[in-house]
């Protein structure tokens, strides 16, 4: 019976956003729709009457995605990603919708503006985005000022990243810009991703080079931290580079990886098929279901290559169940999304996690962590 109240919900859900509410969000700037969001999370959670409306509409919760991984519980393996609240305002708000984790950020040692809009593009035929915001954020003091004694009721990660700016692009600038970051944030929240893969910073992504990364570890692990330590790593990588970077993290305190960011090669065939839009940006990295093959070919690549030694978080292209089923059996123990939520309406968190609870029972498991790394 609870099972088709929710199915119900769901369906009234999806219908209202993808006939009243999509086409008229969709007619405006996506930056605009984009704050606009914010502020409205930023209400939703700011007190428990609108966060248990909240709840009501979007909630859902079954025992079989429950897992506790390094430590932290998770109600369900649906995050969102860094990249949407980028200031930390919906904290508040993210378990009410639904997930089961959030991350913000990235966040950097100091404030940033970003990149000159426009920077914020919808490909509407594809079910993608072109992001070009390059690191927007109010930094680090600001943000543990606003983070700070605060208490979270689902598990909160911290995405810190150099600031997009000429002088981190010099290395030791670089280094001492994520390590600011990352000692501001260390007690907050209960992970820390080190962005090392932003496609739309000033000087590239010097630290996935694996001399520069060893580096930079060797600072950020001086910095006394109880949390996990994620790296993102970007989907352009060869198997060549991601060897590099899987050796330079036997040597620190490296917990897992996220894989991955945005897209910026544009010659990559697996996501070339998917576009269907024309007149795409140059610049700017690709999100959404063009990324989708991509992002699970890595997880699969560094489950096997590591023996499942590394938590992963599966990141690019989900916007089913299926979608996120075939990311934990190559080998993710938690999916983030962004873009197919902007796409489907904010009940897909939901409807993810019910797919996932038949899927699992369909193939005779007791829990989501039996089906990690099945297919890898």
């Amino acid at each position: 019976m609870k099972e088709t109240i929710i199915s119900t919900r769901n369906s009234i859900s999806a219908f209202l956003y993808k006939n009243v509410a999509k086409p008229i969000f969709f007619r405006i700037d996506p930056e605009k729709i984009h704050d606009s969001m914010t502020t409205t999370g930023k209400f939703l959670g700011s007190n428990a009457i609108t966060r248990q409306i909240t709840k009501t509409f979007f909630g859902y919760k079954n025992k079989i995605l429950e897992q506790e991984i390094k430590g932290i519980k998770f109600k369900n393996p649906i995050g969102l990603s860094a990249g949407f609240d980028k200031d930390a305002d919906m904290t508040g708000i993210m378990g009410a919708v639904g997930f089961g984790f959030a991350e913000i950020g990235s966040v950097t040692g100091e404030s940033c503006t970003g990149n000159p809009k426009p920077r914020l593009w919808r490909l509407k035929k594809s079910k993608g985005l072109v992001v070009y915001y390059g690191l927007k954020n109010i930094g680090c003091e600001n943000v543990a000022k606003k983070l700070r004694g605060k208490k979270f009721d689902i598990p909160i990660g911290i995405s810190v990243a150099k600031t997009n700016n000429k002088k981190t692009a010099q290395k030791t600038a670089g280094i001492k810009d994520y390590a600011k970051a990352f000692k501001e944030l260390k007690d907050i929240g209960q992970y820390t991703t080190i962005n090392i893969s932003c496609p739309n910073a000033y000087g590239g992504q010097p630290f996935t080079n694996p001399d520069d990364l060893d580096d930079l570890m060797n600072t950020i692990n001086k910095i006394p931290s109880k949390k996990p330590i994620f790296l993102k790593l970007s989907p352009d990588l060869t198997k060549k580079e991601i060897d590099k970077i899987i050796y330079v993290s036997k040597k620190h305190k490296i917990d897992g990886f996220i894989c991955s960011n945005l897209v910026k090669n544009r010659t990559n065939t697996k996501v070339n098929k998917h576009i269907k839009d024309t007149n795409i940006p140059k610049k700017g990295g690709i999100s959404g279901r063009p990324t989708r093959e991509v992002s699970t070919d890595i997880i699969k690549y560094i489950y096997r290559k590591t023996k499942g030694e590394y938590t992963i978080i599966g990141c690019g292209g989900v916007s089913s169940a299926e979608d996120a089923y075939k990311k934990i059996k190559s080998g993710a123990s938690l999916i983030q999304l962004i873009t197919g939520m902007i796409f489907e309406g904010p009940q897909l968190i939901s409807e993810i996690n019910r797919g996932l609870v038949k899927l699992l029972k369909k193939d005779g498991y007791k829990n989501i962590s039996e089906a990690i790394g099945t297919d890898a």
